[in-house]
């Protein structure tokens, strides 16, 4: 016998042997011929929640969504799903989806201290100060002031709430404009460049 002719009798013994498997093919077990190589299509797969975690920890806020997302499809839209896609959009700068997501989770359970604080979070970035610090204040009292980045989110939130929207001794000292007195009656603004 030939060497094709041995090639082509191992490759016609090896189509066989996969064709009389029940239909498993070489994946053996049933899985399907989509199934990756080392996936077990009949176990229990990641919680896409953990997984999303897990992603914004490491600083990938965008595949974090995604793993949100997909929590969402497997397991309905609960309150920990809609604040850790809340949380997603605020870390992708999408402040009004994040608000949006973080309100309708509240709206499920208004007591979720992590939903409140990333609504918190998102209320100071659109510079809705008064209303954050509102926000903050039922987080920290229904946390029992146990988080300290609830408190120290906090205390921002009353800091910016009580300074002032204008303070004329700030802008002196920031340096950029000064007005200076040249002759009576006669002043000249001068920037530093």
């Amino acid at each position: 016998m030939t060497r094709t002719g041995v090639t082509a009798l191992i490759v016609a013994s090896f189509l066989a042997a996969c064709g009389n498997t029940g239909g498993s093919g070489l994946f053996g077990g049933g899985a399907s011929r989509n199934t990756p190589y080392g996936a077990d299509p009949r176990g229990a797969g990641v919680d896409g929640l953990l997984v999303g975690h897990r992603l914004m920890a490491a600083g990938e806020p965008e595949l974090a969504l995604k793993a949100y997302l997909r929590a969402a499809g497997e397991d309905g839209i609960t309150v920990d799903t809609l604040s850790a896609i809340g949380s997603a959009n605020l870390a992708l700068g999408r402040l009004g989806q994040a608000e949006q997501i973080l309100r309708r989770a509240l709206e499920q359970d208004p007591t979720f201290v992590p939903a409140l604080n990333n609504l918190g979070c998102v209320l100071m970035e659109r510079g809705k100060v008064g209303e954050a610090r509102v926000v903050f204040q039922q987080a920290y009292a229904l946390d029992s002031g146990q988080s300290d980045s609830i408190r120290e989110n906090l205390k921002l939130a009353i800091a910016r709430s009580e300074t002032p929207a204008y303070d004329a001794g700030e802008e002196e000292d920031a340096g950029t404009f000064q007005l200076v007195r040249r002759e009576k009656g006669q002043y000249v603004l001068l920037t530093q460049l």
